[in-house]
């Protein structure tokens, strides 16, 4: 064998080398990846999972508002990349307790049941105005001690936690996307979607809740999302009880 023809072969082992170091590293890094990605949402392979489902509000039960139904999307693309699936319940027929499999709830309390409870129980500081009669406050998060009312089509707000069962066993999260519109529903999960990754390193498999607020929305639809706070202590810190009024009148 000849210079040139043992240079040849040795340039070829050396690219096939270089390939397949180059396949291994590129497979080891994506694993990794999905492994990090399917511990933050608590699905593993083959793992099930719930979409709870909410419904408008103003039209017939079963009824689901167009936005809702995008956000839905949204949450079905995550699912599949973890290699998981999912069952999709109505509101109102997920009578179950949570922590066994993880659950995405979509919609606010006027329109979920399920997310009713889930605040009642797990964000106990968080109260949302479900007054069905128009007004200033109708839609409004008061959130410890601060409110966050909303300018339809202009400033919305949403919230977005991930949270687990204290004291249990069952550790699958739950997470939950309540926003005060439709739209902002959708806004919250494509949040999660663009930025779960960053939330992965920062928070691991702690809970927590985001205050985020969706910027004109008539005009930006659900793209333009700002992060306002972390409200993970207030959310989970009850509501102070109202002292109640005395009784006595005076002589």
């Amino acid at each position: 064998m000849n210079d040139d023809v043992r240079n040849i072969v040795l340039g070829v082992i050396a690219a096939g080398v270089s390939a397949a170091l180059g396949w291994v590293a590129r497979t080891y890094l994506y694993k990794r990846r999905l492994r990090r990605k399917q511990g933050f949402f608590g699905l593993p392979d083959n793992s099930e999972s719930l979409l709870v489902v909410n419904r408008n509000a103003g039209g017939p039960e079963f009824t689901v508002m167009r936005y809702d139904v995008f956000a839905l999307l949204e949450l079905a693309a995550l699912i599949k990349d973890c290699n998981a699936h999912a069952q999709i319940l109505p509101h109102d027929t997920a009578r179950q307790g949570f922590g066994e499999r993880t659950e995405f709830c979509v919609g606010g309390p006027a329109s979920n049941r399920r997310m009713a409870a889930h605040l009642s129980s797990l964000l106990p500081g968080v109260r949302v105005n479900v007054d069905a009669e128009p007004g200033p406050d109708r839609g409004s998060f008061l959130v410890g001690q601060e409110h966050y009312r909303m300018d339809s089509g202009r400033e919305e707000y949403a919230l977005l936690a991930r949270l687990t069962a204290e004291r249990s066993q069952n550790t699958r999260p739950v997470f939950l996307f309540c926003g005060q519109s439709a739209i902002t529903n959708q806004a919250t999960t494509r949040y999660l979607a663009r930025n779960h990754e960053r939330l992965s390193r920062k928070y691991g498999d702690t809970s927590f809740v985001l205050l985020l607020k969706v910027i004109n929305s008539q005009a930006y639809g659900p793209d333009v999302v700002e992060l306002v706070a972390d409200v993970t202590r207030a959310a989970r810190t009850p509501q102070p009880v109202a002292a109640p009024r005395s009784g006595h009148r005076a002589s």
